[in-house]
């Protein structure tokens, strides 16, 4: 098998944008991973989204990007996880193309949060819990990632500004990402400062809701255009993994099982160590959730996940970086876009484009997106060729 190449990428500034539409944000990006692949046309279309149906009133996003694109007749699908549907997205085009089934998969991550505002965004995203159990009883996302944070705090004797390190990281690297939502840095007094949102999480462990498109085109590596001339990134490694969905259905809270076994299977399907990881794009929807990631990833030991924080290890400079361009925290949250953005930040870093923000002598990417609290993790390895 040949390899399967990300041929090109798109990207729309992560924001608020109230003057475009679902539709013509997500084709910007898909437009611009087309021209970037040298003008490859897609066979197939796969499209990340999570809130649609429910803030937008658009279903049916497969057919209607296709439409709008100018790329009626090809297979064209949504795919759904939460905020882990872009990353899903790119593991099925992922397949498609490594088995053979397609020649050229484009793959688009797409969400619109301010085409409401309020509860019923709200409302929306508690949709990612378990209705019945969790969010028919209020219960937000931030509300689910407070009380893991709190157990994490309590159980590790974490002190009360434990875990500011991964948002003050996170904001100095999206000072170099023009996309970002937050370009610029932010200090250990403003977060200490912040206000709480759902106590001990405060403003500044919380990714912002924002509206964005990323995309990008796959193909195999003896399909390339003869005049392609960007650097070669594959897709060395990809793997989806389940765990229940209600968090008290857990035997153990701070184990987040599915992105256990993912990075495990992506690192395997990869033929590489957790060692030769040269940058890491965790899913930093809440502060909390990138140190029990970097925990179950094998990064750090059980319990010692935000200390990577708060000892410059997680830095552009330090042993792994990670949110290299800024992540969910800075770069903003559009939320099933996000793992699609992961492998446009992660290509331009593995390309030796990210000019300040680029990590030095990056060759392999690990990025890794969730939907809710771990309840679905997809892992993808990218890598030189």
């Amino acid at each position: 098998m040949t390899d399967v190449i990300i041929a090109g990428i798109g990207q729309t500034p992560v924001g608020e944008h109230w003057e475009i539409s679902l539709r013509s944000l997500a084709v910007k990006a898909m437009l611009a991973a087309i021209n970037d692949a040298g003008g490859l046309r897609p066979q197939a279309l796969f499209v990340g989204n999570m809130l649609a149906p429910a803030v937008s009133r658009q279903a049916h996003l497969g057919d209607l990007l296709a439409d709008f694109a100018g790329l009626t007749g090809i297979e064209a699908v949504l795919v759904e996880a939460s905020g882990a549907s872009g990353a899903a997205a790119l593991r099925q085009g992922y397949l498609a193309v490594a088995s053979g089934a397609v020649d050229t998969a484009l793959i688009v991550g797409v969400e619109k949060v301010t085409d409401y505002v309020g509860p019923e965004v709200d409302a929306a995203l508690a949709t990612a819990s378990d209705s019945d159990f969790e969010a028919v009883q209020g219960v937000t996302p931030a509300a689910l990632a407070a009380l893991l944070m709190r157990r994490y705090m309590y159980e590790f004797d974490v002190p009360p500004d434990g875990l500011a390190g991964f948002a003050l990281t996170a904001h100095e690297n999206a000072a170099g990402n023009p996309h970002a939502m937050f370009q610029k840095a932010i200090s250990l007094e403003a977060y200490q400062q912040a206000e709480m949102i759902s106590e001990p999480l405060n403003m500044l462990d919380v990714a912002p809701n924002a509206d964005g498109a990323a995309a990008v085109l796959l193909t195999r590596s003896d399909l390339l255009p003869r005049a392609y001339a960007q650097p070669q990134v594959k897709i060395a490694g990809s793997a989806l993994a389940s765990d229940t969905l209600a968090l008290h259905d857990r035997s153990d809270l701070l184990a987040f099982d599915a992105v256990r076994i993912s990075v495990e299977q992506a690192l395997r399907r990869a033929g590489l160590t957790r060692e030769q990881v040269d940058f890491f794009e965790y899913h930093d929807a809440f502060s909390i959730y990138a140190a029990l990631s970097l925990e179950a990833s094998g990064f750090a030991a059980r319990g010692q996940g935000w200390k990577m924080a708060q000892d410059g290890s997680i830095s552009r400079t330090g042993s792994l970086p990670c949110a290299t361009l800024g992540g969910l925290k800075a770069r903003g949250n559009p939320g099933g876009a996000s793992g699609v953005y992961q492998a446009v930040e992660a290509a331009i870093q593995l390309r030796g484009q990210a000019g300040t923000a680029q990590v030095a002598n990056a060759k392999v990417g690990l990025i890794q997106s969730l939907g809710g609290p771990a309840a679905t993790a997809v892992t993808h390895v990218l890598q030189t060729v």
